[in-house]
């Protein structure tokens, strides 16, 4: 019998613009099949991808993401929908059986379509976000014969216009269809010029038998504080055949302990008959789980995954059909809060305190990948954040991108394609009553929650940025979005239905990224703000009104290298400071950089520029270097600032926003080359499970602790580093108690208060347990007086500190793992009481290392061991590693992504910390890769490794 399973048809595709084809979609599947060739219009095509894509992968147009390229590119409102009008065409094999059926699969196509097999065609309803499931078993070839297959794929019905002030959305036309609303443009990127036109997401041949699984449910149940647990499940069922069809179907649950042994947790099976050509909905009855190992958000526990695995076998003729799922068991719950008016969710009945960010998605291009998507989820787990929010403006995201959510537990907010800019307010004014095609918009909403809904980490619906759908939309959504009773009243009384058969049932939908207990609630305009703050306001109790932001923005500038890789040369040029009659600076950038979508690091009237507070950069690397302290400090501010009011005023905080999804020179963690900025460690610092940290409108030492358990045998060392390497202050605050999901004052920070208070100092906190003395929270901050700023940094960089840097790496194949230990050397006098590894928190890196190879002279000959030359005391200042391709003759060396535990850090003399770097290297490098030290104190950098 020919293999039951869906097989991905992601090669071989050609495409043309479709003007240049003289052949129907019926020539070109019979008798004229397209081929490459000089004179031909044809070209590789990029599936799934775009018509950009593709172009791009052909070099028939310049990088959009370079430069001020965009711009010569035909934008689709001076070319006509034609000029983006294309036919992509491939071929397959399929073997099958008598009974076997085989079904066509396209997860998603923007905006319409016809598809042509082997001579038939079939047209393709509109609309970006619904799935598409032809049944072609009557017009395939034999199994040895290839199968043609061609589409042409239409643009959207209103690609509208770009008005010369640019703007929101463009003249907003694009609302009127199912499709994602940034293509136009928007503050943060510039238009998409085919307005993503294409076959944008997989495309598979399924085979199944006469019988296949349609889009099962997935529901858990609780009961006796999470002991006992259900697993309700519902599947539509299809009978192809002229048969009744007499079903054995069967589920089987599986838990994966270590070394890959999996444990069948239950199986079960019903028996199901199912009439000729006909569908049903079958409820299987609950399955019952004792103590199910429960998932939990990043930073609350485990993300513990079962595989749900669903077979559906016909008597006389076998397996028919399989369908497999990994599920987690929990419970999400959401409710506006008594106390703060924010919404408050819980997990499995912890409440959680939520700080994430907005996503828009990972490429403009539609570039979509699960190794783009790995890396994506995984950069958001290394912050710390426990919640994304995928924004209305741009997609439902792919199960693919859920996945790694699941995988590294964060919770997503999935909006529907509603932004108030483009929906109902703009310049000018926007159509308020959303896409024409009401039905058409419902349709997709409802299969995109068949889609996504047996994720765990989708926490909640929401119908709109900053808007309201229509009303009948609206009040639709609500009705098919309705919790199920047992979500509401915690029974699940005999007469009511089962959880599974709902919509989904098991998550809360809101109407808008305003409303019911996000910003005020009633959705006015009460997110933001958008620009660069004072660090010390977002301790401020009048800094926000509200108990959760949805959107609160700031600065993002990347790294020099980026900028270098993305511009050429009349690009690189940095902005002039500008002085104005207030005595604040404007920043006014390049040309580039403002198509660029450049935020400046001030604000004239209320920010006086940061960058300025370090001395007036050189350079475009002493800029960068410069923005990248600004950043850091940022965004733990804005992190710390919510966390000090935890419950207490706050809910919640999502950042506007995460990444930007072309290159982009604002709001961003990480550029989208993949490079983290240092903002991306200031995130990961501020918001980790259990924190110390200074408040910085205070002065006040706080402890936060976000985790269920108290901490009552820890103690805080607070020491003061001037900038000749002495320490001036130090003290231990001892019996520190800081209780569950609380933030505590712990003592004022009297240092500035002092006689003899030097005006620029660095301050190092560490907070550990008084038994073993295990550091829990590490944070190290670089502050001034009152009414001083950064300026003697500038001088500070002469200095020489010596480092020991010791670097073990283990490599398999492409992927590199390295251990790395820095050693800050200087004035170890000073630092003997201080604590001296702050990896032992994690038992060590180099500890493990040691162990494992004896320790020993002979032994440790693997062990590579730098030290830099200087002899000057002091903190060894905002160092980074960066890794390399020692063969590269291009002028961006960078290898990227690089996941690192740990970047843009600063020692006290005495200290050393451990940090993990892992990486692959690119295909076909023959040399070790290197691994750069840089900082402010080693400006041309050294190689630690390679």
């Amino acid at each position: 019998m020919s293999q039951i399973g869906k097989t991905l048809l992601d090669s071989g595709w050609l495409a043309a613009r479709s003007t240049e084809v003289n052949d129907d979609g019926e020539q070109l599947t019979t008798t004229n099949p397209p081929s490459l060739g000089p004179k031909s219009p044809w070209m590789e095509a990029a599936v799934p991808g775009t018509v950009l894509g593709t172009l791009l992968k052909n070099k028939s147009i310049p990088d959009p993401f370079y430069g001020l390229e965009n711009e010569t590119i035909t934008d689709i409102a001076d070319s006509g929908r034609d000029y983006y009008t294309f036919w992509f065409s491939t071929h397959f094999q399929c073997k099958r059986l008598l009974n076997q059926y085989v079904h066509l699969n396209f997860r998603a196509i923007n905006y319409s379509a016809e598809v042509y097999v082997n001579g038939h065609k079939i047209v393709l309803p509109k609309g970006m976000f619904r799935r598409h499931t032809l049944d072609v078993s009557d017009i395939l070839r034999p199994p040895d014969s290839d199968n043609l297959l061609a589409v042409i794929v239409h643009p959207p019905d209103h690609p509208g216009t770009i008005p010369p002030q640019g703007g929101q959305g463009g003249d907003h036309e694009i609302g009127k269809d199912v499709a994602a609303q940034y293509v136009e443009g928007w503050d943060w990127i510039c238009p998409i010029r085919d307005r993503n036109t294409g076959i944008w997401d997989e495309v598979s041949i399924s085979v199944t038998g006469p019988v296949r699984i349609i889009d099962p449910h997935l529901v858990s149940t609780f009961y006796d504080d999470y002991e006992r647990a259900y697993l309700h499940v519902t599947a539509e069922l299809e009978n192809k055949s002229t048969w009744s069809a007499d079903c054995s179907v069967n589920i089987q649950v599986t838990a994966e302990l270590e070394n890959g042994v999996c444990l069948v947790e239950h199986l079960h099976t019903e028996n199901v008959l199912i009439p000729a050509r006909g569908n049903i909905h079958h409820t299987f009855k609950p399955l019952y789980l004792y103590k199910p190992e429960l998932w939990w958000p990043n930073g609350m526990g485990k993300q513990n995954l079962y595989d749900v695995l669903i077979t559906v076998v016909v008597k006389e003729f076998g397996e028919s059909d399989s369908w497999m799922q990994p599920f987690g068991f929990r419970k999400i719950e959401s409710d506006i809060d008594s106390v703060t008016g924010g919404r408050l969710f819980k997990i499995n009945g912890e409440p959680i305190f939520i700080r994430g960010g907005n996503w828009i998605l990972s490429d403009g291009l539609l570039r979509l990948s699960k190794e783009r998507y790995r890396t994506d989820i995984k950069f958001h787990a290394d912050m710390n954040m426990n919640m994304i929010r995928c924004w209305g403006g741009g997609l439902a995201e792919r199960p693919e991108f859920y996945h790694f959510c699941d995988v590294y537990g964060l919770l997503v907010w999935q909006e529907f394609w509603i932004t108030g800019d483009v929906d109902g307010r703009g310049d000018p004014v926007s159509n308020p009553n959303g896409p024409l095609d009401h039905d058409l918009f419902l349709l997709c909403a409802r299969d995109t929650v068949k889609l996504l809904r047996n994720h765990p980490s989708l926490a909640l619906w929401v119908g709109g940025n900053e808007q309201v759908p229509p009303k009948d939309i609206n009040e639709a959504l609500k009705q098919d979005l309705r919790l199920h009773p047992y979500f509401t009243t915690q029974l699940l009384p005999d007469k009511d239905s089962d959880p599974s058969v709902y919509l989904d049932g098991t998550r809360v939908y809101i109407q808008g990224s305003m409303w019911d207990g996000f910003a005020d609630g009633k959705g006015n305009f009460t997110d933001g703000p958008y620009e660069i703050q004072y660090p010390e306001d977002f301790f401020k109790d009048t800094y926000y009104k509200y108990g959760f932001n949805p959107e609160v923005g700031s600065v993002g500038m990347p790294v020099a290298d980026t900028i270098r890789a993305t511009m050429p040369p009349e690009g690189w040029e940095i902005p002039l400071f500008k002085k104005v009659s207030d005595g604040f600076v404007e920043e006014v950038p390049n040309r580039m950089w403002d198509y660029h979508k450049y935020i400046p690091y001030s604000k004239p009237g209320k920010v006086h520029d940061q960058i300025l507070m370090y001395g007036t950069p050189d350079n475009l690397d002493d800029f960068c270097l410069k923005a990248q302290l600004v950043n850091y400090i940022q965004y733990r501010a804005l992190f710390e600032g919510w966390s000090s009011q935890m419950w207490t005023k706050y809910t919640g905080v999502l950042i506007w926003k995460n990444q930007n999804p072309w290159t982009g020179l604002r709001g961003q963690f990480y550029d989208h080359l993949l490079d983290q900025t240092a903002s991306f460690y200031g995130c990961r610092s501020a918001a980790e499970p259990v924190h110390v940290q200074l408040n910085l409108a205070s002065n006040f030492l706080e402890v936060v602790n976000t985790t269920p358990k108290e901490l009552s045998d820890v103690e805080i060392e607070a020491s003061v580093w001037d900038l000749d390497g002495n320490c001036p202050y130090s003290k231990v605050f001892n019996k520190v108690y800081a209780p569950p999901k609380k933030a505590v004052k712990i003592s004022e920070f009297k240092y500035p208060k002092s006689e003899n208070a030097k005006p620029v100092y660095f301050l190092l906190l560490k907070l550990y347990r008084a038994s073993d003395k295990t550091v829990i929270s590490r944070n190290f901050y670089w502050l001034h007086l009152p009414g001083k700023d950064y300026t003697l940094l500038e001088p500070y960089r002469k200095k020489r500190i010596p480092l020991k840097i010791t670097c073990n790496a283990v490599n398999v194949g492409p992927e590199y793992e390295l251990e790395i230990n820095v050693h800050n050397t200087s004035r170890a006098d000073l630092a003997k009481n201080a604590l001296q590894d702050y990896g032992n928190r994690n038992v060590g890196l180099l500890q493990k290392f040691f162990g494992r190879f004896g320790g020993t002279e002979d032994s440790n000959r693997g062990l590579k061991v730098v030290e830099t030359e200087g002899s000057d005391p002091g903190v060894a200042f905002f160092f980074r590693f960066s890794v390399h391709n020692a063969e590269a003759e291009k002028q961006d060396t960078r290898i990227l992504p690089v996941h690192y535990s740990d970047n843009y850090v600063s020692l006290v003399p005495g200290e050393s910390m451990s940090f993990k770097i892992s990486f692959a290297a690119p295909t076909g490098m023959k040399k070790p890769p290197r691994v750069m030290l840089r900082g402010w104190n080693y400006p041309d950098g050294f190689t630690v490794f390679g």
